[in-house]
Formats: C-alpha cells, structure tokens, sequence
C-alpha cells in the first residue's frame, strides 16, 4: 500500500508530496498531470524488476518501443532537468516468496525507498543510479505517517508489524565514481552488508534481492511489483480462455474467463468447502451469486453469472443470463458492463493485493449508475476498520478522472484536485502539476511544512456546477451556419428543464 509519494523533476511533477488513502479520485482537466503521477508510480513498479532502461522505455508505451529516455525528465522550453527523485512509503506484505520459491519474512513492514536517477548524454542517453535507500519507519512513528482515519486496534496493528532496531535495508555511501551501494543482510545469517559499485549498475539493487539474505528488501520489491494500472479493454474481456490459461486477469483485462473460473477455489482458504444435493458445488454458487448481486447495480436484467466449459474445445467463456433466462456471452455484453464485470471479479479474488491504478473509471457508465462504480472501487479497497486478513487483504485503489459526475459522489476525504500552477526554480518561471484536496480533510494534519494547497471553491464548482449556460461564440458562428441566421436550442436551453437545473439562470 503506497502511503506517500514524493516526485521531482519526472515529466511535470516538481517538488510533489501527494499523500493516499485506501481509496483516492484525483480530478483535473486534461494535460494538467494526473496520468503523469500514474507514470511515475509505474514507473518506480518496473524500476522493481527491469534495468533501468527497460523500466523507463515501459513508461512510454507498454511494448518499451520508445528510446527518447531525456523526455521522462522534467522540461522547460529546450532545457531538461537531469536528475529525478521518488520517495515512497508503503507498507508491504509481512511474507512473501523470492523466485525461487523460497519463503520470506520481513522484519518490519512499514518502509521508505528512495531512489535518485540521472540522465548521462555522454553515455548515448543513458541512465545512472545516483542514490537508493530503503529504511524501515519505526512503529511509534506510524501515527504520524498514517494520517487517514482508520482503526490502530485492528487495521494499523495487522498491517504495520514487525520491529527494526538497525539502519537501512540499502544506503548509498561516496560520491561520483566513489558512490558505493550497500545492501544489509537481515535474514538469518545476517552478516557484512554486499558493496555495489554504483557507478555502473544496470538495474536498482532492490530488484536483485532474495529471501535469504535479504527477506525485508524482498517484501518491498513484491510490494511495488504489484502496483498495476488497469488498463481494461473490452476486445481482451470478451475473449474466451483455454482451460490452461493463467488465472490472474491481466492488465488489459485478459483471462477474465479463466479468473472467474478459478475464483471459488480462492475463496476456499474463506469459505468450506461443500457439494448440494443436486451435485452443483456450493461455494461456485456462493461466489457466482455474489458477482451476479453485484452486476445487479449495474444493470438490471441479471439472473446470474457463470463460467460455461467446453469440454471438446476446452474453452472457458464468461457468460450472464438475463431474467428471462436468456444466456449472453461475453462477446455480446457492452463495454461498461465487461469493465464493472472484471472488477467486481479483482473485489471477490482475495489474493490479489497491491496498488490498482484506473483512468476515467466511468467510461461506458451510466451517469446513473457511476455511484454503483464508485462503491465497487471502494470495496476493493481495504476495510480500514478491520484486520487484514484474507477477507481484507491489503488493497488500494487510485483512479483519475475529469468526470463531474464522478467528482460530485466521491467521498470529499478521497478527492484530490489536479491543477497547473506557476513555479519559479532557478529564477526560471515554468507551469507545474499541483495536487490539492479539500479543507477539513486528513491530510492537512500532516506538519505545516509538510501540508498541501486547498482547493479553491472556484476550481470546485466547475465539476458540481459543469454545464456552461452561454456558449462559446465559436458554437453559435457554427450553429448559423447550419441553420442560417437562426441559433440551434440546446437541451439546457429548453424551458421545461430550467426549474430542474442547479445554479439555473433561465434559458438563454
């Protein structure tokens, strides 16, 4: 669970200090920096597991095709930054395995990483490590950090565990070609710390870690390797899966199929296990029954959801069956429909855990129907006021919209409002990203130093009051155009809906 992220000098984020719930909205008009800090969160995920280079090529586009590695820095007209930093605090899975299979356990699961890279022209645009750390946040000190409401009795003390009396995991001593990474032993054998050369290294020190030597640093890759952004495509949700498909829905939506076919055997180590008179197995049942109740709050013609098996093909396909007992399979369900599906299969699979990322999670939706999204989203994130465990496991959800009607039902304590603002550095004036949220909300409990802007009123009535009663000259010169000297009636203009419309001022 990434608990604070601090960016500077990636893209259009400067000096940016975003703090995050179990569940967060940031909201903001396109090009202001919303996608950027999904990037950046990305970006640091790969930065777990590829060298340097392949994790900056992903950014760009999912292949890595790009090779323009200068653009991920900061840019001011023809001028670029050529050093960016990310800290993160994130508490991370008390066990784990390594890719070996073997088991790990982290001393403490409450941890800081930072990472500084930069950008050598003289090496062809290539990528340098200039600094990693990772340290543990003592347990009295989680208070302090954890401003979100939650419960420490239950919550708190099953997410944040263990104790570390040491220093860091990774610290990085020395300067230039000097510049020395060290990563501490704290499995059982303990022993001297290994000394890396950084001046060299292809790849973070945190992604060559095992359980063995370095059980703590292991959790902490794990953790970041799970932050994916949901990227849903319903070509990739339509597709039926072979009965040796992988069982984790992928980014795109892929093997839907196959995870909801695997989904009652997940839910074993919850619910017993038990066959009905009838043969038909009651925990599938349970488990199609609760996606069925939860696609209800969608659409209104649900009997139930299953997995159809074909034994000849061995082929899985998803299939909904109306009320009136006519079966649909996946392929001829609406985009909004196979989207709300698959999370509400990612809410009922509970070993999946980590950082889920979603751009403009109403697309396809109803207006009607967002709240019914938005509740979906918040359940798949951790219950705050209960144990982690494996009915709570231990999730987070970010989405980004620029949807009033989105920004009108979330939680005010969840919403962030993405802005650009004016920043001077260097006696240079350059436009910025900026993340406010409301007055009255948690995170301005944080020290003065350390507090973020509020949002002003005027930027927040543009997503409650969003219909703009006068249109832009541009559209009347186009609406004469069409119809002469006469002005085409909008739909707000109509007479009927005047008395209905917030802040209405009359037809114009």
């Amino acid at each position: 669970m990434l608990t604070r992220l601090k960016v500077n000098g990636f893209k259009n984020l400067v000096d940016i200090d975003v703090r995050f719930g179990p569940f967060t909205c940031i909201a903001g008009a396109n090009g202001v920096g919303k996608s950027n800090l999904f990037d950046a969160i990305m970006f640091l995920s790969a930065l777990a597991e590829k060298p340097l280079l392949d994790a900056a090529k992903s950014v760009r586009d999912e292949e890595g095709r790009s090779s323009d590695i200068h653009s991920l820095f900061h840019r001011v007209g023809n001028t670029y930054d050529n050093e960016m930093t990310f800290e993160a605090e994130m508490i991370v899975p008390e066990k784990g395995f390594d890719d070996l299979g073997q088991s790990a356990k982290a001393k403490i699961t409450f941890l800081r990483y930072l990472i500084k890279i930069g950008y050598r022209a003289e090496k062809s645009g290539s990528l340098e490590l200039l600094h990693e750390e990772l340290a543990h946040i003592n347990l009295g000190d989680a208070s302090r950090h954890l401003l979100f409401d939650h419960k420490a009795t239950s919550w708190r003390k099953s997410a944040v565990r263990g104790r570390r009396s040491g220093g860091a995991f990774i610290s990085t001593e020395g300067e230039g070609k000097e510049r020395i990474i060290k990563l501490h032993a704290d499995g059982e054998g303990g022993g001297r710390p290994r000394l890396i050369s950084a001046a060299t290294l292809p790849r973070t020190v945190l992604s060559t870690v095992n359980a063995a030597e370095n059980p703590t640093a292991l959790m902490a890759k794990r953790e970041m390797q799970s932050w994916r952004l949901l990227q849903l495509e319903p070509a990739a949700l339509r597709n039926p899966d072979e009965i040796t498909a992988p069982t984790k829905m992928g980014a795109n939506g892929a093997h839907l199929a196959a995870t909801l076919y695997h989904l009652p055997k997940i839910n074993q180590t919850i619910e017993p296990e038990g066959v009905e008179r009838d043969g038909t197995d009651i925990l599938s049942t349970r488990v199609y029954a609760q996606l069925s109740n939860r696609l209800t709050e969608l659409i209104d013609d649900v009997r139930d959801v299953s997995i159809d098996y074909d034994e000849k093909r061995e082929l899985l396909t998803v299939m909904l069956t109306g009320r009136d007992g006519t079966p649909h399979s996946a392929r001829s369900l609406s985009d909004g429909t196979l989207r709300f599906l698959a999370l509400g299969v990612l809410e009922l699979d509970t070993e999946s855990s980590g950082l889920i990322c979603l751009e403009e999670p109403e697309n396809g939706i109803h207006p009607e129907r967002i709240p019914a999204m938005l509740n979906l989203l918040g359940d798949i994130a951790t219950d705050v006021d209960e144990p982690i465990g494996p009915d709570n496991p231990l999730r987070q959800v970010i989405i980004n919209t620029h949807s009033p009607a989105v920004v009108a039902q979330i939680p005010d304590e969840s919403l962030l409002v993405a802005e650009r603002t004016e920043m001077i550095k260097n006696g240079i004036r350059f436009k910025a990203a900026r993340f406010c949220c409301l007055s009255d909300n948690w995170r301005l409990k944080a020290p003065e130093t350390e507090k973020p802007h509020i949002v002003s009123r005027g930027e927040l009535l543009a997503y409650l009051n969003p219909v703009t009663l006068t249109a832009p000259e541009p559209y009347y010169a186009m609406t004469r155009k069409i119809a002469g000297s006469t002005r085409k009636r909008r739909v707000i203009d109509r007479n009927d809906m005047q008395p209905m419309l917030p802040f209405a001022e009359g037809p114009q």
